[in-house]
């Protein structure tokens, strides 16, 4: 009996991955009787799912409709003849070479890199530095000439002194002694990285080259990262608009005296803190490390500040005056956790140079390509000297068709490597033999040929990179779509959008509104007087100067005008003209004096316009995919619609 149960359910496993199959070769729905196949509409639902917000988007027929629209607006861009642009080619291709990075780097030599730099972002060196400026593409006697002298440098920095050498040679010009600081991975290019890392500390390194010229490293400290820091903050900004406003040196002197008086930094940060997107998490950021931040003073204080719940003094960056509360301290993340984004870095760094020669090894392999370069004799006979004044050119009688190398089914002739040539002249600035000159281009020739075969064929050899490809071909077709037939003549046609905007003018009004003062204190007690105070017309400096004495701040005003939505309102507060009841309000208490009420306003053309042109776009856009779907027939496979949704809900 249980072995009947086993078979049948074997069967009907068999089965449904049977007819699963059978569906992604379906033609679901055709547009000019051009197919939509299952298969592509699976692949984007199931890869859409968890991204939509708009739980209708999650039913089949719903995403149908907008698949349906995605697809007619490519059909529109295709008739347009925009995919035959210049411009989208070169984008597309720019993508393509960018993307295929991902898929055919060496992985074991990517994984050696993103290791080593996991372990320098781990550590922190201070170091300083002497660097002989030369160029890249210096000719070998200024090369020797610039290696001897960093060379005789060293020598009198191990005998004089670094530091005293270095400030004697810096002439920020064509010698730099520079004070470096701490620098952790990736701060630095990677050969200079690698220099500070290897040198023991104390220790001056050998001369090394980068792109800048030669250096010499002197290596003072290293110390473990300093980690992730997670802090709030409570920041006041200058009101340049109000000349009548609190000075904000002020302001945050006063916010520090109630921090002092054991007032709530959360609830300060609520009510008081100028940065709008972090008060209302009582001025909580996300976490952050050394060198993320745009003002380096808030960033070495917030560095040191020792224990949870420590705070700063009040200071100031170009941002505004701060106080800080440390609210957590991690170390360095987890290789595993930092894997991802360290990958990423390599490949953008010039570690990257590494990785493309472990490629070519390995795509000569692949492709059976010999070590032994082809007979070059006849390329170095018509070369001459005016290769390197750029102006050599192609002999008429060149030999171009004859057959030089293949890759994989691609046979490469004379001709590919001639013009290869040709047009990397400009790239030639030092000047060598030409037998050494015609090696060195052919290995350049034959890397970028391999690679670009590679990529070239990538598409018929990988399925996730022809779906991605795939889907931002079609998206770079939908913006210059989108563009030119919907947002840009939304923007420019101004007739339009007036007209627009007259037809649905109930839309754009100001909310109602309060010119009103708050009070906010931490006690009851305390807001009972300020009440007494106002009743009695008496000015906010008066009240502040009786209230807040013997150098305590018990009070803060706020002042202005104010929809519902302001921090300073506690939530459904009621529009009433004169002084409120004393309301509790994040975890403080307030009292308003509502001095006039705003009632709701209709908003003029020019005060709305960034909403009215959107709404514009999305109206002209609906009204245009009406015409599409004119245009275009679109026939659905119902059979083929309900073996999907059988296949989803299974």
């Amino acid at each position: 009996m249980q072995l009947r149960y086993l078979f049948t359910l074997f069967l009907a496993s068999t089965v449904l991955i049977v007819k699963g199959q059978s569906i992604d070769k379906d033609v679901l729905f055709t547009v000019s009787e051009k197919p939509v196949y299952a298969s592509e509409f699976l692949r984007v639902y199931k890869k859409n799912l968890d991204l939509v917000q708009d739980e209708s988007q999650k039913n089949i027929d719903e995403y149908l409709k907008l698949f349906t629209n995605y697809k007619l607006k490519l059909e529109e861009a295709r008739s347009m003849d925009l995919h035959e642009k210049p411009s989208y080619k070169r984008e597309l291709s720019n993508y393509k070479k960018q993307l295929a990075k991902n898929y055919i780097t060496d992985s074991k030599v990517t994984d050696e890199l993103v290791k080593e730099a996991y372990e320098r972002m781990s550590y922190e060196v201070n170091a300083n530095h002497i660097l002989i400026k030369l160029n890249e593409n210096a000719d070998p006697q200024d090369t020797l000439a610039a290696y001897n002298r960093i060379t005789k440098l060293r020598d009198r920095a191990l005998n004089e002194g670094f530091e005293a050498v270095r400030e004697e040679v810096h002439n920020g010009q064509t010698v730099f002694g520079e004070k470096l600081g701490y620098f952790g991975g990736f701060k630095m290019v990677y050969k200079f990285e690698s220099a500070a890392f290897n040198t023991e500390t104390g220790e001056v390194s050998e001369p090394f080259r980068t792109r800048f010229g030669y250096h010499i490293v002197n290596v003072l400290d290293k110390r473990k990262s300093r980690g992730e820091r997670t802090v709030a903050h409570i920041m006041v900004i200058e009101n340049k608009q109000d000349s009548l406003a609190e000075k904000p040196e002020v302001r945050i002197q006063d916010i520090y005296k109630k921090l002092n008086q054991g007032e709530a930094f959360e609830a300060l940060a609520k009510q008081f803190s100028d940065d709008k997107n972090s008060a209302p998490n009582g001025g909580k950021l996300k976490p952050f490390s050394s060198g993320q931040l745009r003002a380096k003073e808030f960033e070495d204080v917030a560095f040191n500040l020792e224990n949870e719940g420590d705070i700063s003094k009040p200071f100031k960056t170009d941002f505004g005056w701060h106080i800080v509360k440390l609210h957590d301290k991690k170390p360095v993340p987890s290789f595993e956790a930092m894997k991802p984004e360290l990958v990423e870095k390599v490949k953008r760094d010039s570690r990257s140079k590494l990785i493309d020669d472990a490629l070519v090894s390995k795509l000569k392999t692949k492709y059976e390509i010999s070590d032994k370069r082809p007979n070059l004799d006849y390329f170095t006979s018509i070369l001459n000297e005016d290769y390197f004044k750029r102006t050599w050119k192609l002999p008429q009688d060149f030999r171009g068709k004859e057959p030089l190398m293949k890759i994989g089914k691609k046979q490469f002739t004379y001709n590919d490597f001639g013009v290869y040539l040709s047009n990397s002249q400009r790239n030639t600035n030092v000047k060598e033999s030409l037998e050494s000159l015609v090696s060195k281009k052919y290995d350049a020739f034959l890397n970028e040929s391999l690679i670009k075969y590679q990529e070239d064929n990538l598409e018929f050899e990988n399925v996730d990179y022809a779906n991605i490809v795939a889907e931002y071909r079609d998206g770079l077709l939908l913006f210059d779509l989108m563009e030119n037939t919907i947002w840009n003549t939304a923007k420019t046609d101004s007739t339009a959008i007036a007209e627009f905007y007259e037809a649905n003018k109930m839309n754009y009004v100001k909310p109602k509104r309060i010119d009103a003062t708050v009070a906010s204190s931490a006690k009851q007690k305390t807001l009972k007087k300020v009440t007494k105070l106002l009743s009695q017309n008496m000015a906010l400096d008066e009240i502040k100067s009786l209230v807040n004495s013997n150098n305590k701040v018990d009070v803060i005003f706020t002042s202005g005008i104010m929809d519902g939505t302001h921090q300073a309102l506690p939530k459904d507060f009621e529009f009433k003209k004169g002084l409120s009841k004393i309301l509790k309000h994040n975890d403080a208490y307030v009292v308003v004096n509502v001095k006039e009420i705003l009632p709701e306003e209709q908003k003029t053309l020019e005060e709305s316009k960034g909403a009215v042109i959107s709404d514009y776009q999305n109206h002209k856009e609906e009204n245009w995919l009406k015409g599409l779907r004119e245009k275009y027939t679109i026939k659905v496979n119902e059979n083929v619609l309900e073996k999907i949704k059988t296949q989803l809900k299974n």
